[in-house]
């Protein structure tokens, strides 16, 4: 039976390879490693020199073999899009810091995963080195060497290079930042860290940040809240921007008004727009300004670093000579009692010794560029306590008011709580808003159901009524003041109508007095006559 061509293909292939293959085991059998090593060097790069691509790898792990590589992790999510329609082995891990369940090629597998940059084609494979010899090592990655490995055509090295490589990591970047889990920190108290984390303190505790609070279920004026988000959404997308005019990539906001005005939650709102976490700084756990610095380059990028109630937080409101004054006028009475001393000495303990000076440098000072894409903010109720230098623009960009509830407030509210949009009861409750101050929190408890299932119309009424009655209370608490005003204006003239008298009684004495000098003074010029 005559072979078939392809059966005759087969066996010219065969012969071709055995020969060199059965030339270079005869070789090394007959050739010493001397001679052998030196040729293998030289045959390689023969090799390279024609061959047309170059490999790029991406070790897991930093050389010191502690501290994993942000390159890889950012690879590794840049591919997950790519692994999942292309490569049929995967491997599935959850991240740090997310649910998201991350799929990417498995390790020394066949397979690559393409790629396409300006039409340009690139491979990327994942590859795991097995250790070279059983030993033990302080590196926690030493048995299993992992890395990522790019290849492309060497025409293209200056493109990939100084373009796609960093599309790649600003990509993997982004997808991370979008699926990771958000934290809301804050600062530990003096040495009584967090923690420890590679052998250091840890200076800020966290736990995950799962505020519901959004701009859309914000009770405020819709044009305002319009403009704090655009101008939120431009602060992020202007990293570009600030580097030109020679700017730190930051802004700060300082959001003031009554208490129960919505002050966190407009944070938490601004947290959730821009996926940012969340530092919440306690000023008087600072113990001084060093460690405010440290605490400011401890945090991360894409952050909200907040001080709420800063008024209460430090004595940097501009008022020190009026409280050391008092200080001084108790002074004698504090160290008579014993009990009030060793309370006193007790606060001086826990007083913090971060300045205005070292506050306005961790806002607006050298420090403040460490990082990028931060968002300061600050709250008080009272902003006319605040010292000038600490709110002027440049350090607080925006001075947001928080106030009253007004009607479009209430509509916010209203579509929140009860899912009404219009309802015949809004035109009174209207005018009531107008005519009374009441805060959003208020408005808000009044509006939610107390009972599973209540008529919605039910709590429009209670509304109306608390409503009512805050009016009545403040017509009252409004006369009552008026009284006392005019108490104190009646107990004011009657005060300078006794000086007066008084005064006029005086005049009066010193007026007789000299009448008498000049009768007495006539009667001796008499008697001497």
């Amino acid at each position: 039976m005559a072979a078939t061509p392809k059966a005759e293909w087969l066996t010219q292939l065969g012969s071709v390879i055995g020969g060199p293959v059965f030339a270079y085991t005869m070789f090394r059998y007959y050739f010493p490693r001397e001679i052998t090593r030196p040729l293998k060097y030289y045959f390689k790069k023969l090799i390279n020199f024609f061959y047309p691509y170059i490999r790029i790898t991406f070790p897991e792990f930093q050389p010191d073999g502690f501290q994993r590589s942000l390159a890889y992790a950012a690879i590794k999510r840049y591919l997950n899009a790519h692994s999942t329609s292309q490569a049929k082995h995967l491997q599935a891990t959850v991240a740090r810091d997310t649910e998201a369940v991350v799929l990417t090629m498995a390790s020394n597998s066949s397979e690559l995963v393409t790629d396409d940059f300006r039409g340009i084609k690139l491979w990327w494979a994942s590859r795991e080195t097995p250790p070279s010899s059983q030993t033990i090592s302080l590196g926690p990655r030493e048995a299993d060497k992992r890395f990522f490995s790019l290849t492309f055509h060497r025409k293209h090295r200056q493109l990939i290079c100084n373009e796609y490589i960093k599309h790649v990591l600003d990509q993997g970047k982004a997808i991370t930042v979008k699926e990771r889990r958000r934290k809301l920190f804050t600062n530990s108290k003096g040495s009584d860290g967090g923690g420890y984390s590679y052998g250091r303190r840890r200076l800020w505790s966290e736990v995950v940040f799962d505020h519901p609070a959004t701009f859309q279920t914000l009770a405020m004026d819709p044009v305002k809240k319009k403009e704090i988000i655009d101008d939120l959404i431009n602060f992020s997308e202007s990293k570009d921007y600030y580097k030109s005019v020679g700017k730190a990539w930051k802004r700060g906001y300082l959001l003031y008004g009554p208490p129960g005005t919505g002050k966190s939650t407009m944070i938490a709102a601004m947290a959730n727009l821009l996926e940012y976490d969340v530092y919440d700084l306690e000023l008087t756990a600072v113990k001084d300004n060093t460690e405010l610095r440290k605490l400011l380059i401890d945090t991360s990028g894409k952050s909200i670093i907040v001080i709420e109630d800063i008024d209460c937080s430090l004595e940097l409101t501009g008022q020190r000579e009026r409280k050391e004054k008092e200080e001084e006028k108790k002074k004698k009475e504090e160290e008579k009692d014993p009990v009030k001393e060793k309370m006193k000495k007790m606060e001086e303990k826990k007083t913090s010794d971060v300045t205005l000076s070292g506050l306005l440098n961790f806002i607006d000072g050298l420090w403040s560029a460490c990082g990028g894409e931060r968002i300061i903010v600050f709250t008080t109720n009272y902003v006319e306590k605040l010292d000038p230098a600490l709110i002027r623009r440049g350090r607080m960009d925006q001075h947001i008011e928080l106030s009253y509830c007004g009607y479009e407030a209430f509509k916010v509210l209203a579509k929140n709580y009860l899912q009404f949009e219009e309802h015949e009861l809004f035109g009174r409750i209207r005018q009531l808003l107008e005519e009374t101050k009441m805060t959003p929190a208020d408005v808000a408890e009044n509006l939610m159901p107390k009972l599973r299932g209540e008529d919605k119309e039910r709590c429009l009424m209670r509304l109306m009524k608390a409503i009512e009655e805050a009016k009545v209370k403040a017509e009252e608490e409004e006369k009552l003041k008026a009284e006392e005003e005019e108490k104190k204006k009646k107990k004011a003239a009657e005060e300078d109508k006794g000086e007066k008298k008084k005064k006029e009684n005086g005049d009066a004495e010193e007026a007789n007095g000299s009448t008498d000098g000049v009768v007495k003074e006539n009667g001796v010029a008499e008697n001497c006559a």
